[in-house]
């Protein structure tokens, strides 16, 4: 795993897309904080950037530094979580400005163990998180649902040996300012 998680690390600081296991399903990542990498992505979903990414984080200290001000539920969320749970958070910073749409809101998921953590703990950065797909096609859950179009258009693929099969995409709920939950995705 320590020479995926490196060979990852290289191909994010160039500004390279890569194809990995997340602790969803298999995404494609790039460096959150650079807006060509990002770019490339969305070209490569053949989606709009006025829609959002999902960024990943491994640590309290990476989403203090990508979110204005977390609110206290949020920290009460990603401690009780029994599934992997994205939060839409109000004021990310510290992002490239196209992973974020223009209300300023940034999707952000903790990941707590696994490929994913090591890769982004390692990495030191927030790293984009969209699923493996076309934007409009079905989000696959196994790597070898994965389009030829999506793994010829990345630089890196981490080694199809770490599918775990039929994952499924995160909960996704967003934080209001008044302190209000909007499920999203359950």
């Amino acid at each position: 795993m320590k020479e995926e998680i490196q060979k990852c690390i290289e191909v994010l600081k160039a500004g390279g897309i890569i194809l990995y296991p997340s602790d969803t399903v298999w995404g494609i990542g790039c460096d959150a904080t650079n807006k060509e990498a990002v770019q490339k992505i969305y070209d490569l979903k053949k989606r709009t950037d006025s829609k959002s990414l999902i960024v990943i984080v491994a640590n309290d200290r990476m989403l203090n530094y990508h979110v204005k001000d977390v609110p206290e539920l949020a920290w009460d969320i990603i401690d009780i979580a029994s599934k992997p749970t994205t939060i839409i958070y109000q004021d990310g910073k510290n992002l490239a400005e196209n992973v974020m749409p223009e209300d300023n809101t940034i999707a952000i998921r903790m990941i707590k163990e696994g490929f994913s953590h090591q890769m982004a703990f390692n990495f030191r950065k927030p790293i984009v998180s969209t699923s493996a797909n076309i934007s409009g096609s079905p989000t696959p859950t196994k790597f070898n649902e994965i389009s030829k179009e999506i793994k010829d258009g990345v630089d890196f693929i981490v080694n199809k040996s770490f599918d775990s099969g039929n994952r499924k995409p995160s909960s996704l709920m967003k934080l209001g300012i008044n302190g209000d939950i909007e499920i999203l995705r359950k």
